[in-house]
């Protein structure tokens, strides 16, 4: 589970980045006054501002469950081929999800991504809840 949980953590920092970068080209380009920022209202801001923005948010919620799924994982010591695949395969998704949120940002393939990696998550739960039964 450490491998999976390194790369979750990376895809929130490479995000985090992204995010950053945009907000400073979108300040010096003058399509945003730093006072947006403050608040995060006040004025329409191009698209790439929001996608970023709310690209980087959602590293936040659902991952939350997989991070402390996978510290139960370790802290039980549980070992767990079924659950090491569903935590890859929540990373895989996230990724996928976070590509397509940040690029073309199709709302179907999005979406499924999305829901892929949240039922992984369940999957993760379950697993947990066999393994201690």
């Amino acid at each position: 589970m450490h491998y999976p949980m390194f790369f979750m953590v990376l895809l929130t920092f490479v995000v985090g980045l992204i995010t950053m970068k945009q907000r400073i080209a979108s300040v010096k380009s003058g399509a945003v006054s730093p006072k947006y920022f403050k608040l995060m209202e006040g004025q329409e801001v191009p698209e790439i501002i929001t996608k970023t923005t709310r690209c980087f948010n959602n590293m936040f919620e659902v991952p939350l469950l997989f991070y402390v799924a996978s510290l139960l994982y370790l802290g039980l010591d549980i070992e767990s081929v079924t659950g090491l695949v569903l935590a890859w395969f929540f990373v895989f998704m996230r990724y996928i999800q976070a590509y397509i949120h940040l690029t073309h940002n199709h709302l179907i393939h999005r979406m499924l991504s999305f829901w892929f990696a949240f039922f992984s998550t369940m999957g993760l739960w379950l697993n947990l809840l066999y393994q201690k039964l």
